[in-house]
């Protein structure tokens, strides 16, 4: 399936009345709806949180249906906000949590399990036999999609779920079931049913799509024992796929513009030059690089993906994926109890000068680049009788910005160039003592947006374009404003140091649950 396709063209694009482009950016742990006008202000905003599922250690799962709901409770909310019909909104654009997997019944919508979230591990020991077993599949699926074998991506996690789930792989065979990431199932829930499509941006990401020819790999779903008819159509990042059915918001809006959260965000920070470098502070941290129209496979344990489709063209990426960046400022919040909220983390971390020797490692669902190790798990080392609460929130934030000088390192010795300075956009990048620890520790200058709601305005972005609520990428480039840049100011036996630290704190962790089940007695 290609991702070739036309865009609405002038004339029909959009009303006069159209004030907004409504973004919906489905997260890990919440989903929000933000309008944007056309200077690319957010006008309104809406958040929901949603519940995550724990059933077993380095296990995640979300209830698709409750997916569903936050984000129609929250886009309603935004619109209300502003007091916005659905004749002031242009277009809908959507960007999601990757790799996570959403299996439902074709007939009744329903989904028939819990989700499968990107984070999840579950499917760590089906790769290594799968390695065994297959010893060439690693080099084909990085040859095809740019990809390791990891339980990270979509492809093991379907599988999973038609091994377990009762009567699934039956239905699937018999063409019963649809298989979707989360821009998926909201795209079909909004349309009513009518459209089961994604991008090829999230189809990158599924170990299925093969991102040289675009199509889904007939080999690669046989590998996995995945039924093509459950796969959607791959479209476009900038497309028209459909319009909502008329009684969800009072009448149909377009659905114009899909992109996973990453490629989203490399979009919005407008990094539409080879070369090009943001990294976004999430639930994860993803750095990206865009290198243009060729894929630019990685001899450091990054990965290759697509990072938008427009027209007939693809655009590609480097990327480098740390799976817990903001989820550990959660996990101080929500499990420890150390602060009541993400924005207390940057008070109680200036208190002290440094983390007085400590180090925590945030691999509680595995280590991502350039580890790539499912039997990683966290740990808090160099305690000492010194060592307070202040410390270890200061730690936890560090570990933050340690992940992202090692996937920057592996970026820079693929792309075989020196990059002098760092894009940072998302939630955790509005916290300055994290920023200014980034850019001593990589030794470069960071440069944060005024808007670093950059997922959302890269979907928006997108949507508008597809439907000329905006010209082109040249008026988008223009409305793009930087808040602050941070300088280094750590010496250089200073940051050797802490980075010696730092790796010797991640060696203590790689492979700790493989190992522990080994040795126990």
């Amino acid at each position: 399936m290609s991702v070739r396709g036309s865009v609405i063209r002038k004339g029909e694009r959009y009303t006069t009345m159209a004030k907004y482009i409504m973004a919906i950016d489905a997260g890990t742990t919440s989903n929000r709806c933000i309008l944007f006008d056309r200077d690319g202000r957010i006008c309104s905003m809406a958040q929901r949180e949603f519940t995550q599922y724990f059933p077993k250690p380095g296990w995640v799962e979300h209830d698709a249906e409750e997916i569903w709901q936050t984000v129609l409770a929250a886009c309603r909310e935004a619109m209300e906000k502003t007091d916005a019909s659905a004749e002031d909104i242009a277009a809908i654009g959507i960007t999601n949590q990757r790799e996570t997997v959403v299996v439902w019944d074709r007939r009744t919508g329903r989904p028939i399990c819990r989700a499968i979230v990107w984070q999840c591990r579950r499917t760590a020991d089906e790769i290594k036999a799968l390695k065994e077993r297959y010893p060439e599949a690693e080099e084909m699926l990085r040859r095809k999609t740019g990809l390791k074998l990891d339980p990270y991506f979509s492809g093991t996690k379907l599988r999973w779920i038609l091994d377990n789930i009762d009567g699934a792989a039956d239905m699937a065979r018999r063409g019963e079931l649809c298989f979707g990431t989360v821009d998926s199932w909201l795209v079909y829930r909004l349309t009513n049913g009518r459209e089961h499509v994604t991008d090829c941006s999230n189809a990158s990401r599924t170990m299925l799509y093969n991102i040289n020819t675009l199509e889904w790999d007939t080999e690669l779903c046989e590998l996995l024992g995945v039924p093509l008819s459950m796969l959607p159509e791959v479209r476009p990042s900038s497309y028209v796929y459909g319009e909502t059915e008329k009684d969800i918001f009072g009448a149909p809006i377009r659905i114009s513009g899909i992109a996973g959260d990453q490629q989203a965000a490399l979009f919005g920070q407008t990094c539409f030059k080879e070369g090009d470098v943001k990294n976004t502070y999430g639930t994860g941290c993803f750095m990206l690089a865009n290198t243009g129209r060729r894929p630019v496979f990685s001899d450091h344990e990054l990965l290759t993906t697509i990072a938008w489709g427009i027209d007939d063209k693809v655009t590609y990426a480097l990327e480098g994926s740390v799976y817990v960046a903001g989820a550990a400022i959660q996990w101080l919040r929500d499990e420890l109890k150390l602060v009541d909220s993400a924005a207390e983390t940057e008070y109680f971390a200036s208190q002290v000068k440094d983390s007085n020797g400590c180090y925590v490692v945030p691999a509680f669902t595995g280590l991502g680049a350039p580890y790539w190790d499912a039997y990683a798990r966290g740990m808090i080392t160099g305690l000492t009788r010194g060592v307070n609460k202040d410390h270890i929130i200061r730690a936890t934030l560090e570990s933050i910005a340690y992940q992202t000088h090692d996937v920057l390192r592996a970026m820079e010795q693929d792309m075989g160039s020196s990059l002098k300075s760092l894009r940072v956009d998302g939630g955790a990048s509005k916290n300055n003592l994290l920023m200014q620890f980034q850019a001593d520790i990589i030794n470069k200058r960071v440069q944060r947006p005024e808007c670093v709601e950059t997922t959302a305005i890269g979907a928006a972005y997108f949507a508008g374009l597809a439907v000329g609520f905006w010209d082109g990428m040249e008026e988008i480039i223009n409305k793009q404003k930087t808040d602050r840049e941070f300088t280094p100011d750590m010496t250089d036996a200073d940051r050797r140091e802490k980075l010696g630290g730092w790796h010797r704190a991640v060696s203590a962790a790689l492979g700790w649950s493989e190992s522990s089940e080994q040795g126990s007695v």
